[in-house]
């Protein structure tokens, strides 16, 4: 319990940091949409944009001059910001102790490697789970307050909830890189570096269908964001799949963490 509550005090400021964050994240982009709704000739221009260019940049088949398409499109900007978060924090809840030569403290606890590690990660969940339920509390405030359409209300809810399983994924992937790294020093920038990958298999599969089956390799296209706009809910398959490679991840990192030669 003494392990979980200092990482939990001291992730409350990168936490408080982040979430405002995604505040602003969120109140820009809806200032952002009363420009792409208040004449129509937005709709036409950007219907004359190139398929490949709007499946490049997430908006797709999304009707952007409507709070729905709008906010799907936004979405992935921020589910894009959550999943850094996700796998940074996962990487550097771990790695922290051996950068900042703080190793010997934990190590020379009462406590085993594995019951370290679960602290670790339960704090990180915590951590994942607000910054969630705050770009939720946010959306839900400031998306009505320039919404002229129908409420989008449970389109918010499905689509953070959606968003959790992949911040749970990436979590799971930056702990992995922090576990099996002999210099666990880059595993953060190495994980950062997964998401961009993650996000470039995700437009690559957009432009070409002959590709998509590199889609297992990107979280992002695990939830289709169309799919669940229009109304049609989470994919169970794909939750149960999540969940499945957050298992399997987490085994990977309990296992290289228990043999890990961890320096102090």
């Amino acid at each position: 319990m003494g392990i979980f509550l200092r990482e939990l005090k001291t992730n409350s400021k990168p936490l408080i940091l982040w979430s405002v964050g995604m505040i602003l994240l969120v109140l820009s982009g809806m200032a952002k949409y009363s420009a792409f709704s208040s004449t129509a000739l937005t709709g036409s221009l950007i219907k004359d944009i190139p398929a490949s260019i709007r499946a490049l940049f997430g908006f797709g088949s999304f009707d952007v001059t409507k709070m729905s398409g709008y906010f799907a499109f936004l979405f992935l900007y921020i589910e894009i910001t959550t999943a850094f978060h996700g796998a940074t924090l996962g990487a550097g809840i771990i790695a922290k102790e051996e950068r900042r030569r703080t190793a010997e403290f934990l190590v020379t606890k009462p406590i085993s490697r594995n019951g370290i590690l679960t602290a670790k990660l339960c704090a990180a969940l915590i951590d994942i789970a607000v910054l969630n339920l705050v770009t939720l509390a946010s959306s839900l405030v400031i998306v009505p307050l320039y919404n002229k359409d129908a409420p989008i209300t449970a389109e918010i809810f499905r689509l953070m909830g959606s968003m959790f399983f992949i911040q749970l994924l990436f979590l799971a992937i930056g702990a992995v890189f922090a576990t099996v790294r002999k210099n666990n020093g880059r595993a953060g920038a190495v994980a950062s570096w997964f998401v961009v990958f993650a996000y470039v298999i995700y437009a690559a599969t957009n432009l070409n269908d002959g590709i998509r089956f590199l889609n297992i390799l990107s979280p992002f296209k695990y939830f289709d964001t169309a799919n669940i706009a229009s109304g049609k809910g989470l994919d169970p398959l794909a939750m149960a799949f999540s969940l499945f490679l957050v298992m399997i991840c987490s085994c990977i990192a309990y296992y290289a963490y228990g043999r890990r030669d961890i320096h102090s």
